[in-house]
């Protein structure tokens, strides 16, 4: 018997272990529907433009009736399927895909894939939005449907929705960093090993598998980038302040479209078709509107542009950008802000190039590094500002400029009083933050026994559940202490005490616990006075009834949650 039990305990896989096993598994599903998704995406691209490539490169061929219709065409397509969902979902859909990942782990099915339908439409027809939102979406949905049927507490369950978040980015970018950084920098503000672990696994297994299936290789194809010269840092600097002083002026312009737009009272489809003909219309003159803009940044990161071309270019992506977003339309910005920074730092590297050609690089390095620091200015997120570009373009030359320009862009833009893009939603976040009780987080699966139960049963119950502590009750369910597997694991060879000693003689009557209305700061402050990994919650202090347990690791992630904008 002493060696079955610590055999077995060291056997069974502990909580986190087990969160690690799933984590892994949805970043398998996360991109599983990565996948689904590109391929629905081009499958739509066909129907509607007759070719599956990449849009800005076919556009030339199209005429212009064609550019002007299909965007129109299917912006009012996706505002049919938003409306249709919200009947179908029962009025449980939402564009903004962040609130759904940010809420409390349940995410329906039904409202993922009426927004996920409607982002195809929107994608597959030029709009000029990413496909992240949809991903991180239907990544969370999966975990969420998971969890929830393996009956994770509402912790566990949260942390598996944000490593479906994770898996969804990583599939979306081929960067697993930048998908943990992502949920752990941003969604969750902690990077505490309890959480950014499973987010590591779900976004590791998610690129994998991506790879499996479509390839490996960098997003952006770029020319070996090296620092020409210590000073070069000044510069780099100076661009990164300067972008991070700008990135407000984008977040601002995509909210006051969406005010403008909802101003209209037009019906969603129509809104949606009015975002698609300024996209079309635009795209008359300059077909690099289309899309989210990675197939213009591979341009000019490759090819020289003059920066008159590039400054019509940008200005018409920027409108475009901010119509299709503020149009309703379901997606994400993250390429659209990429491209955005790459050509302000292509713009400002021009000049700086002709005038010191020998003492500093060429504009596309500077480019590369306005990525970095306008994504670090708008999501006020410098450290996966950071690693998102070094993956999309695997070239650890670009690390130094990128650290530099990330921080200085961070400290601007936070410090000029603006809020980063996904502030609404975190604040949506932090109302619901507010109060948290023991209650929400209690497990029923508790394991308790009567004061006459013997030794030997008190050995088969620790060896068949995972625990340091059992509970005792009366025969009316109040709780009267616990037994400790400290004190009875040396004697577990002793087969003389199998009947003669009871759990009320190895009781601990002064054991600590919490009941269920008390707050999560009161339980995490029981915890310093106990050594096991659960508490008991009673159903109040003084009638003490034992109603479940508290796990020492969901009263963390529930914390690292509430810290995130306390």
């Amino acid at each position: 018997m002493r060696l079955r039990l610590p055999l077995a305990r060291r056997l069974r896989p502990t909580e986190l272990q087990t969160t690690l096993f799933w984590a892994g598994l949805v970043g398998v599903l996360g991109a599983c529907a990565a996948v689904a998704f590109q391929e629905g995406t081009q499958a739509v691209q066909r129907l509607f433009w007759g070719t599956s490539g990449e849009l800005v490169d076919s556009a030339a061929t199209f005429p212009g009736w064609l550019r002007v219709l299909v965007p129109v065409a299917g912006g009012f397509a996706a505002g049919l399927v938003l409306e249709a969902g919200k009947r179908w979902a029962r009025g449980q859909t939402s564009t903004d895909y962040m609130e759904a990942v940010l809420g409390e782990g349940t995410i329906r099915v039904r409202p993922t894939l009426a927004k996920s339908g409607s982002s195809l439409l929107s994608i597959a027809s030029g709009g000029s939005i990413g496909r992240e939102g949809a991903l991180v979406q239907l990544a969370g949905m999966l975990a969420s449907w998971l969890g929830r049927h393996r009956n994770f507490s509402r912790p566990r369950l949260k942390l598996i929705v944000a490593c479906g978040a994770a898996a969804g980015i990583a599939a979306a970018y081929n960067s697993p960093l930048t998908g943990a950084l992502f949920v752990a920098e941003i969604l969750l503000g902690s990077i505490a090993m309890e959480s950014l672990g499973p987010l590591v696994v779900a976004s590791v297994m998610a690129t994998v598998t991506t790879r499996q299936i479509l390839g490996e290789g960098p997003r952006f194809h770029v020319r070996s980038f090296a620092l020409v010269s210590p000073w070069e840092l000044g510069p780099y600097l100076a661009l990164g302040a300067v972008l991070g002083l700008l990135a407000p002026w984008f977040v601002r312009l995509l909210h006051g479209s969406e005010r403008a737009f909802r101003a209209t009272r037009l019906p969603v489809p129509a809104r949606l078709a009015l975002g698609g003909l300024v996209v079309g219309l635009f795209a008359l003159r300059w077909p690099e509107v289309f899309g989210n803009g990675a197939a213009s940044v591979n341009s000019f990161l490759q090819a020289g542009w003059g920066w008159n071309a590039l400054l019509l270019v940008l200005g018409a992506k920027l409108v475009a950008t901010v119509a299709t977003v503020g149009s309703g339309a379901v997606g994400g910005v993250f390429t659209p802000t990429l491209f955005t920074g790459a050509g302000l730092g292509y713009l400002a590297g021009l000049p700086l190039h002709r005038l010191w050609p020998t003492a500093t690089a060429e504009p596309s390095a500077y480019a590369l590094v306005g990525m970095a620091a306008f994504l670090a200015g708008t999501t006020q997120s410098p450290l996966m500002a950071m690693t998102i570009v070094f993956e999309m373009t695997l070239d650890y030359g670009t690390v130094l400029p990128l650290m530099l320009a990330c921080v200085a862009a961070y400290f601007a833009s936070s410090g000029s009083g603006a809020s980063s893009i996904y502030a609404q939603a975190l604040a949506r976040k932090n109302g619901r933050l507010a109060a948290r009780t023991v209650s929400e987080l209690i497990k029923l699966d508790v394991v308790r026994v009567k004061p006459q139960t013997t030794f030997g049963e008190l050995v088969d119950y620790f060896h068949h559940h995972r625990h340091n502590w059992v509970y005792v009750v009366d025969p009316d369910g109040r709780f009267l202490g616990g037994v400790s597997l400290h004190d009875i694991k040396q004697h577990m060879g002793e087969q003389a005490l199998a009947g003669l000693v009871i759990a009320s003689e190895l009781l601990h009557e002064d054991m600590p616990f919490v009941s269920m209305g008390e707050t999560l700061t009161r339980a995490l402050e029981q915890f310093l006075h106990h050594d096991g990994d659960r508490l008991p919650v009673l159903s109040d202090p003084r009638e003490k009834r034992l109603v479940g347990s508290l796990a020492k690791n969901d009263l963390l992630l529930s914390l690292a949650d509430q810290q995130t904008l306390g």
